[in-house]
């Protein structure tokens, strides 16, 4: 076998989606902290539907410290949970939840190999309430009304505007 590998563009890609917006669900949570100790929430988007459905959009994070607190509110929120006053969650609760999503290349090097690395993230404001009218639009076809944690829904209205705020990257 006979093969010119330096035609190979020298780029580890760890994209499974194009660029664009996806309803999405929470698959996986794993539990970490930051530098600085706070706790962090990584999570695995994965698309609900289309011809996507069931690849990886993204890997994101809740960073829970006063600076990162801003943006965890405003995912929560995509959600469909209430954050207007106080909540308590725990990693697994996030778990199914779905809010739509929006995913952006993003190019780095990695700092031990120095190879260029294509991924995935969500901006800051990358999340939308799409997916809160998508979930009741599922539960009307099947006649059940359900909110995001599985109980039945009473009424449909789900907290406020999502604030905005600084990012804590990960």
């Amino acid at each position: 076998m006979k093969y010119d590998f330096s035609t190979m563009e020298d780029v580890d890609s760890f994209v499974s989606v194009p660029e664009g917006s996806y309803l999405c669900r929470v698959a996986e949570v794993r539990e970490g902290q930051t530098r600085d100790g706070s706790p962090r929430w990584s999570f695995r988007l994965e698309v609900v539907d289309g011809e996507h459905a069931g690849r990886t959009a993204a890997w994101d994070a809740l960073t829970w410290s006063e600076r990162g607190v801003h943006r965890v509110r405003l995912v929560l929120e995509a959600f469909g949970i209430d954050t207007r006053g106080e909540v308590e969650l725990e990693p697994q609760d996030l778990v199914d939840l779905e809010a739509q999503v929006r995913v952006v290349i993003e190019e780095r090097e990695d700092p031990i190999t120095s190879r260029r690395q294509l991924r995935m993230r969500v901006p800051y404001q990358g999340y939308g309430l799409e997916a809160e009218r998508q979930r009741d639009e599922r539960a009307q076809a099947v006649g059940d009304p359900v909110d995001a944690w599985g109980g039945r829904r009473e009424s449909s209205a789900h907290g406020s505007a999502p604030d905005d705020g600084e990012r804590d990257s990960f």
